[in-house]
């Protein structure tokens, strides 16, 4: 079973995503910000990161760069979710390194199709 960390410091959307990838079958641990989110990363290397940009003491963005940077952790897919929806948005995503990026609010099967997809590889 793949495991998949959720980033996210809203509890609502943290548990809605948790449910969802859950419900498709998957393992799920969570992290509520991104500094806790590479603590989590370093002790057990998730298959896949769904991650949040907008968050308290470490942005999306630079847990994106520094996962990315590290060896150990340069294949894992990081799907970027976050609300910040507009196109510079998107591309400043990818350009950090995310292997997709999907704008809240979301249809649950864009995220569970996304994250399947790249789990498939």
């Amino acid at each position: 079973m793949s495991t998949v960390l959720v980033v996210e410091d809203s509890v609502t959307q943290r548990e809605m995503i948790t449910d969802l990838l859950k419900g498709s079958g998957l393992s799920v641990a969570v992290a509520t910000d991104g500094v806790e989110a590479l603590e989590q990363v370093q002790k057990h290397c998730p298959d896949l990161v769904v991650l949040d940009i907008v968050m308290p003491r470490m942005n999306g963005y630079e847990v994106c760069r520094r996962l990315k940077a590290d060896p150990k952790t340069q294949n894992v897919p990081i799907v970027m979710c976050s609300s910040k929806g507009e196109e510079f948005d998107r591309y400043w995503g990818m350009k950090q390194g995310a292997d997709a990026y999907i704008a809240k609010p979301f249809q649950p099967t864009e995220l569970v199709g996304t994250v399947k997809q790249l789990l498939r590889g």
